[in-house]
């Protein structure tokens, strides 16, 4: 019944903006860390932002500081991802877990979000 469903990928242009939204349910949500993980095509999995239960810290991969935020709303159950100058190298499919970052193992995946940055 672990439910995570991400919304807000599409096609932008390069330099664009897209916000990511993961909508969580199924388990109490404030206990757990979130993060966003990626995947392109023919690449390993990256972890891109990891957020705490309290959402007091916040870590990012080097290739994303700077562009990219993580944020949550644990009255809203939902996690967030602000992605702004966004460039062709974005691309691919991103997840939220439940886990994932600060020492936490993955333990639920979402179904996925194709984003795409292409002119």
């Amino acid at each position: 019944q672990v439910q995570l469903v991400e919304s807000g990928g599409g096609l932008v242009q390069p330099g664009g903006s897209l916000r990511l939204s993961c909508a969580a349910s199924g388990f109490i949500f404030s206990n757990y860390v979130m993060s966003w993980y990626r995947q392109a095509p023919g690449k390993e999995r990256e972890l891109v932002a990891g957020i705490s239960r309290a959402a007091s810290s916040t870590k990012y991969a080097d290739s994303v500081k700077g562009r990219f935020t993580i944020s949550r709303d644990n009255a809203k159950n939902t996690v967030y991802l602000q992605m702004n100058s966004l460039k062709p190298e974005d691309s691919a499919v991103y997840y939220c877990t439940c886990g994932g970052s600060f020492g936490r193992t993955v333990s639920s995946w979402g179904q996925g979000a194709q984003v795409t940055v292409s002119s």
